[in-house]
């Protein structure tokens, strides 16, 4: 019979989601994560395996604690709500962080999906799903007449979704307000209905 862990798992994926945010993959090594998160190499790989598959592991736990969450806290809203809630939240995460880390996902996305498939499968899967969120507020807001329908809901997920990739980065080493928030109003802007003459 097996026994059972003595470790918290929900607390070492948070300490090691931190490590990998801070230093990102290939700057991570093991004695980092063991002095990270309090495990003994070995309660480590017999729990998680090697540092790839704890990377895999501690991409799903941010992505679930934090994408997963901000999208269902704003499924809740009206449409045209939900896309301005989104961004604000956005706005506001990359501000208040001191250390300037960005989004694990989109630093995943430029230091691992170039060279690995099944990353890359992984990560174009949670950005499809956050496309997804646009495109769904988008139709719903255009059928209520809440946003405009002078763009195609299809262009405007996607030119969203590209928008959110560049404020996530530019928020790495420009974490200005008045440039990630002059990035925004633009892309918000395009949802307006236009003024009838």
């Amino acid at each position: 019979m097996a026994r059972p862990r003595e470790f918290d798992e929900e607390a070492v994926l948070d300490k090691a989601v931190l490590c990998f945010w801070n230093q990102g993959y290939e700057a991570t090594s093991v004695r980092d994560l063991i002095n990270e998160t309090g495990l003994t190499g070995a309660s480590l790989y017999n729990a998680f395996g090697d540092k790839r598959a704890l990377y895999q592991r501690a991409l799903d736990h941010y992505v679930n604690c934090s994408v997963a969450q901000r999208i269902q806290s704003c499924d809740a809203l009206p449409p045209r709500e939900a896309i301005g809630a989104f961004f604000a939240d956005i706005v506001q995460r990359s501000l208040s962080d001191p250390q300037h880390k960005g989004c694990m996902l989109v630093n995943a996305a430029l230091e691992l999906a170039p060279h690995d498939p099944e990353f890359q499968e992984v990560i174009a899967g949670v950005l499809m799903r956050i496309e997804h969120f646009f495109l769904e507020h988008l139709r719903a807001g255009q059928s209520d007449g809440s946003i405009g329908k002078s763009t195609p809901p299809e262009l405007l997920a996607k030119h969203l979704l590209g928008v959110l990739m560049g404020v996530r980065v530019l928020a790495r080493v420009r974490p200005e307000p008045g440039l990630l928030k002059g990035v925004v109003a633009p892309a918000l802007s395009l949802l307006d209905i236009p003024d009838t003459p």
